[in-house]
C-alpha cells in the first residue's frame, strides 16, 4: 500500500510539472500572438502606410491572458476556440500576400498551432479524475 501512494506521489508531481511546462507554452505563445498581431499591423507590414485599424484583432487575444497565466481551466478551453480564427486569418494571408506579410502570415499560423495544442492539451491533463 505505501509503495502504490509513492508512486501516487511521484505520477502526481510529474503531472504538475507538465501542465506547468505546458502552461508556460501557452501563456509564451498567446503573448507571442498579442504581439505579433498589433506589430504586424502597426510597424511591420501594415495594409496602410503608418498602421491600420486591423490592429484592433489584437484585442480579443487579451482577453485569456489572465486566465491562461493563471491555469484556469475554464479559460483555457474557450481560448482554444478564439484561437482558430487567428489561425484561419494566417493561412489565408500566408496564402494570398507576398513578402514580409506572408512571413508574419505564417509566424502566426505556427504560434496559433502551439497554443492551440497547448491550450488542449492543458485543458485535458487538467481534468478532474473521474469517480
Amino acid at each position: 500500500m505505501a509503495q502504490d501512494s509513492s508512486w501516487q506521489a511521484q505520477h502526481s508531481a510529474a503531472r504538475l510539472e507538465t501542465l506547468n511546462w505546458i502552461r508556460v507554452g501557452a501563456s509564451l505563445s498567446l503573448f507571442g500572438l498579442l504581439i505579433l498581431c498589433v506589430a504586424w499591423e502597426l510597424w511591420l507590414a501594415p495594409i496602410r502606410p503608418g498602421g491600420s485599424l486591423l490592429a484592433y484583432k489584437a484585442l480579443p487575444l487579451a482577453a485569456p491572458l489572465y486566465g491562461i497565466v493563471r491555469g484556469w481551466r475554464y479559460t483555457y478551453q474557450w481560448s482554444s476556440m478564439l484561437v482558430l480564427f487567428y489561425f484561419v486569418e494566417g493561412v489565408m494571408r500566408g496564402w494570398s500576400e507576398r513578402g514580409l506579410s506572408q512571413s508574419l502570415a505564417l509566424g502566426e499560423v505556427a504560434l496559433s498551432v502551439v497554443f492551440f495544442a497547448c491550450a488542449v492539451a492543458y485543458a485535458r491533463l487538467s481534468r478532474p479524475a473521474a469517480s
